[in-house]
Parts: structure tokens; C-alpha cells; sequence
């Protein structure tokens, strides 16, 4: 069974897909959602075979969405929108399919089958992707779009990933460090931290190649020794 979600933010058009869904064997319905958020946490966790995936939907699309998961873990991606304008685009960004809206029972069939012989879900190149623009970080109520160049780093504790914004606040968010250092352009110091280019303001040495970065903002990172000299490389300072 190829485990399958739903994202669409009209419950009347996902209700109409899963009840066409269901008259195909070998897809197993693991969860719907309502929008691009939810539905990155829900991959991240359940880790879909296959997802069906609206486009136009309210601040994140589904070609942003795509931007924003884990390179490792993609699923197969299965467009479903009343707009024929981005199928050029969504093709480019390696989706499995696009299907206009209302989907033809036939059309479907054909992609289900296909789905079918091509099951296992494989990681795609990650520079094949498209880069990420913005991070979905999750507060008491809201979740906040936060541009990517107004990130200072991004590290992972325990508890989940963190993002340092430049202008000190921190938040959570439910992307990983494989996704950051896959689609970001932020740069790996060590292997919990990923930082800003753009946001360092000195690189104090210490002994044995031990580092630390001070960032614009004042705070510390640690920089493993392994990482020192990709660092150097990549701010053009002479190793």
C-alpha cells in the first residue's frame, strides 16, 4: 500500500479526490490537509509515499511547499489544480504528475498505475529543487513567514530546529538542518549549526584549529575543526 496524503485548502475538493482514490486499490489515505504547513510537518512525520498537492493556496503554494521539505524524504508529488499555467514550471521541479481539476476518472487511473510501478519514493537531486525562499517557523497561534535572508543561523537541539533571526528573536520551525543545508545557501560550521554568510562578523581562532563565529548580532557558534577550512574557502580568506 502506498501511503498517501491530501493538500488542497478546499475540503469539497479533497473529498472528491479521496472518493475517486477509492476505487483504486494499493493507496492507503494517511492524511489530509488544509495547507502547505501543516502539510510539511505531517511529511516530516509520516513520511508519505505519495502526496497529491494543490497549487494556488493561501500564503505558502505547493511549489513553494516543495522548496521547504527534506531532499531525503521527498515523496512522490502529484499536482492537482484548476490552473494549467504552471504545469511547465511544476514539471521543472520534478513533480510525478500534474492533473487539472475537475480530474478525469480516466486521466487519474492512468497516474495511479504509474504510481504503482514506480513505488518506492527516491530522493531527488537536491540542487534539481527549487531554493528556499522563506521558513515557516510555528508560535503560539500563528505561524510566521520569516525571508531567509533576515535568518543569522539555524541549530539543532533536542527539542527541534531553531532559527536566529537578525533581529534576536528565535523561533521554531519544523524544516530540518538537511533541508536548510540542501536549498538555503546557509553554510554547515558544525553539525548542529548552520550559519549566515552574510551575518559573520569575525572568526576568533583558538588552539588545535578550534573556532568560534561572532555574528553580527553578537552571539557565538562554534565552528568544527573539519569545517574551518570550508569556511575560510567560502568567505575567500587565504587557509
Amino acid at each position: 500500500m502506498l501511503k498517501t496524503l491530501l493538500v488542497d485548502d478546499e475540503p469539497l475538493a479533497r473529498d472528491e479526490l479521496r472518493q475517486q482514490l477509492a476505487s483504486h486499490a494499493g493507496f492507503d489515505i494517511i492524511g489530509e490537509c488544509g495547507n502547505a504547513i501543516e502539510a510539511i510537518s505531517f511529511i516530516h512525520r509520516q513520511q508519505p509515499d505519495v502526496v497529491f498537492l494543490d497549487i494556488q493556496m493561501p500564503r505558502v503554494s505547493g511549489l513553494e511547499m516543495l522548496a521547504m521539505l527534506d531532499p531525503d524524504k521527498m515523496p512522490r508529488v502529484v499536482f492537482v489544480t484548476a490552473f494549467d499555467d504552471y504545469a511547465i514550471q511544476a514539471f521543472e521541479e520534478h513533480a510525478f504528475d500534474y492533473l487539472l481539476k475537475p480530474v478525469d476518472p480516466q486521466r487519474l487511473a492512468k497516474t495511479l498505475e504509474r504510481l504503482r510501478r514506480d513505488a518506492s519514493p527516491q530522493p531527488l537531486p537536491a540542487q534539481a529543487l527549487a531554493p528556499l525562499e522563506v521558513v515557516p517557523c510555528h508560535g503560539v497561534n500563528r505561524i510566521a513567514l520569516l525571508p531567509l535572508a533576515e535568518v543569522e543561523f539555524v541549530s539543532s537541539r533536542v527539542s527541534g530546529v531553531f532559527v536566529q533571526a537578525v533581529d534576536g528573536r528565535e523561533h521554531f520551525t519544523e524544516l530540518t538542518l538537511r533541508t536548510f543545508e540542501a536549498r538555503s545557501g546557509l553554510f554547515r560550521c558544525h553539525r548542529q549549526h548552520l550559519v549566515n554568510l552574510r551575518a559573520i562578523r569575525e572568526i576568533r581562532l583558538g588552539e588545535n584549529g578550534a573556532a568560534d563565529i561572532v555574528t553580527l548580532g553578537g552571539r557565538s557558534l562554534p565552528v568544527s575543526r573539519r569545517f574551518l577550512k570550508p569556511l575560510k574557502e567560502a568567505l575567500g580568506i587565504p587557509c
